[in-house]
Order: C-alpha cells, then structure tokens, then sequence
C-alpha cells in the first residue's frame, strides 16, 4: 500500500503525538500541564492522609491545575511576572526549595541514631538534677533595694506583700509564684541560690542577672518529675537535627569566600 505525502504525514504526526498526549492532562492555549504533576499533588495529599488517590481526586486536581495555568498566562500577560517584587519572592521561592531538598539528603545521610538521643537525654537528666522547686521571687533595680526587702521579710513582712512590687510583672500579681521548676530552668546564679535553700527559707543575699536583683524564696522541694526517654524522643531527636544542620552550615560559611 502506498501513502500519498498528506496521509504519511497524519499518520507521523499521530504516532508522535500518542505519547504526548499521554503524558500530558491538558495543553491551555498551547503549553502543556504534564501529568506528573497531577502525581506529584496526589503524592503528597495521600501522604497527609487528607484522600486516598481516587479517580474524583485526580480529576479535583486536573481542574485546579487547570484553573491555575489559566490564572498564571494572565498574569504574564499582564506583566506581573516582570515585578522587581515578584521576581526577588521567586528567588527566595527557589533558594528555600532547593535547600529543602539539600537538607533532606543531609539529614538522610547524617541520621540521628537511637544512641545519640539515649546520651543526649541522659545529659538533660544529669542537668535537670533529681528535684524540683517551687520558687518565688522580688525583682528590684538595684541591690539596695532588694536588702532592703530582706530586711522587711526578717523583720515578718510577707513575701507576697512585698512581691507587688516587683519590676517582673508577670508574677507580681500571684506573690512572685514562679511555680514549680527543675534548676536547668533558670539562669545559673539564680538557680545556685535557691538549691541551697531549705524549704520555706528566703536567700539572705540579692542574686543579680541581667534582669536586675532578684530576692529569692523556696516554698517547697520535690522530687523531679522528669519526661520519660520515650516522651520525649521526638523533641530530643528533633533538636539533635538542627545541631547537626546548624554545624553543617557554619562549616560551609567558614569555606566560603565571603567579602
């Protein structure tokens, strides 16, 4: 059988469009929507448990990635893409999406293993100490004001009285109640002074940090409540991770030639 030049032309351009047209979910005003992209946005809908990939939920998505196409060609058309604006979120866009992606084969490669987290916990614990305290505190300006009310407190006044005046607004309303807490919760001199008191005792001396002079009172001791391994896995792993990337970033600053 013998083709005339127009037939073997139809039919060359039907065998290479078959696989086009396959791959593809739409053409809109002549650029194609692959059908990638509708696996990708089914992909990742499953994968939070949001649908499970039907025939509805891929057709949804053809028609908003559709909708989309349309939206984003007229946006071109109108020059939106060319917006100084635009174009620097694009690159931010770009930049956050590949260092995701770098990231994500860092940590895939970098693991943080079942060992780490055991010593890493163990280190908190060590930290954390085996009590907890229920503290109060005064907050003043200056260390003369804050003998001032140890004084007052020697002398019968009460902690909570005197606690109204504390420049810490959050607890001078409750007493200068502090609640209950681990000594890894403070700052090291505060903390220093209120474990070398017994319960009920007010520290004869003030405790200075960069908030001001601190006049201290330990209500009650008990022993620590601290987290199981197992509660606290996620948040100590997690926390491990941005260790991990925080050192892998400043190693490559350092190699970088920055002027």
């Amino acid at each position: 059988m013998t083709f005339k030049p127009a037939r073997l032309l139809i039919a060359l351009l039907a065998v290479v469009a078959l696989p086009v047209v396959a791959q593809n979910i739409a053409v809109v005003n002549g650029k194609a929507i692959p059908s990638s992209r509708v696996d990708a946005v089914v992909k990742q809908v499953v994968a939070q448990g949001q649908q499970a990939d039907s025939p509805q939920l891929r057709e949804l998505i053809k028609k908003d990635l559709i909708g989309r196409e349309v939206m984003m060609q007229e946006a071109e058309k109108q020059g939106f893409g060319k917006d100084a604006t635009v174009k620097q979120q694009i690159e931010s866009a770009r930049q956050a999406i590949i260092i995701n992606v770098m990231v994500g084969d860092f940590l895939k490669k970098n693991p943080i293993n079942d060992a780490d987290i055991k010593a890493e916990y163990d280190r908190f614990t060590a930290q954390s100490g085996d009590k907890e305290y229920h503290v109060r505190h005064i907050l003043l300006d200056t260390e003369a004001a804050a003998k001032d009310v140890i004084t007052k407190l020697n002398a019968g006044a009460k902690f909570e009285d005197l606690a109204k005046d504390s420049k810490d607004s959050g607890s001078a309303g409750n007493g200068g109640d502090l609640d209950w807490a681990t000594p890894s919760s403070f700052p090291k001199p505060f903390s220093d002074a209120f474990v070398a008191l017994q319960k009920g005792q007010v520290a004869q001396t003030p405790v200075q940090t960069q908030n001001g002079f601190h006049v201290i009172k330990v209500d009650d001791i008990r022993p620590a409540k601290l987290p199981t391994l197992d509660e606290v896995k996620p948040q100590i792993a997690e926390s491990l991770q941005q260790k991990k990337l925080q050192a892998y970033q400043e190693e490559m600053v350092k190699k970088a030639k920055i002027q």
